[in-house]
């Protein structure tokens, strides 16, 4: 078994709840782990899928909600917002020691470092970078309300929220000094913007948790822990924050 993931509970589970699932042994291996949800590609034999989970040891409150990732997911499916399809979720954590949820697994590539474009040509990089940026203004323009998402969250005050919230979990994980941390928190406490439109909000809109297909075209947009109903400006700050500059020579 990969760690995290009790493949015996978890085949139990499904046997009970989606046989379709558990056709045979399950076998995994981990995708993505350390401080961010382990995501294990898993397969009963006939068919792949992949499982989510938090991470293993300390979770900070709010910060790793299966749930959130699963229903926005799932609210998404119908619309132009390319989406994994929702399998399964299970919130009894007696089942693999944690929530968990089972997503169809799509094929594709996600560009996480520059080496990984430059071989592609700037042709192909731009195509890459302009669906990227039409893909999130595709998720900004979804009615949440017409599609089941009107009491995902609480659009008032979600910038100030947003500042509470990072500080606390700051304060709750903070293991050296910061220099200027605090002053940063300040200012932004002291400059919140006034709220633009509310949109869905993905939180963490950058070019690695996409999935590109062959085609170049956004096969699934991941990594949905942090959405939430607020300004959809944060998810443009968040896309140039994430930009790293290229070396000088």
């Amino acid at each position: 078994d990969p760690k995290g993931l009790d493949l015996g509970a978890l085949h139990a589970w499904l046997s009970a709840h989606h046989p379709e699932l558990a056709q045979d042994e399950l076998s995994a291996s981990l995708i993505t782990g350390g401080k961010a949800n382990l995501t294990y590609s898993v397969s009963d034999g006939s068919r792949d899928f992949v499982v989510r989970r938090p991470p293993l040891g300390h979770v900070l409150a709010t910060a790793h909600d299966m749930g959130r990732e699963y229903t926005v997911m799932a609210a998404l499916a119908p619309t132009d917002v390319p989406v994994p399809e929702m399998l399964a979720h299970c919130e009894d954590v007696n089942v693999i020691g944690a929530p968990f949820y089972v997503m169809e697994k799509v094929a594709g590539t996600p560009y996480g470092r520059a080496a990984q474009l430059e071989p592609l040509g700037p042709e192909r990089t731009r195509t890459i970078t302009e669906r990227m940026v039409d893909t999130l203004a595709t998720l900004h323009s979804v009615d949440y309300a017409s599609v089941g998402l009107g009491e995902f969250g609480r659009p008032d005050g979600y910038l100030e929220r947003q500042i509470s919230r990072w500080k606390k979990q700051l304060d709750s994980s903070r293991s050296r000094d910061l220099p200027g941390m605090d002053d940063l928190i300040a200012a932004l406490e002291s400059s919140i913007p006034s709220a633009n439109d509310v949109a869905i909000v993905h939180g963490d809109f950058r070019l690695d948790n996409l999935m590109f297909g062959d085609d170049d075209q956004v096969a699934a947009v991941l990594a949905w822990e942090m959405s939430a109903l607020g300004d959809p400006l944060t998810d443009v700050a968040v896309l140039l924050a994430d930009q790293q500059p290229a070396e000088v020579a």
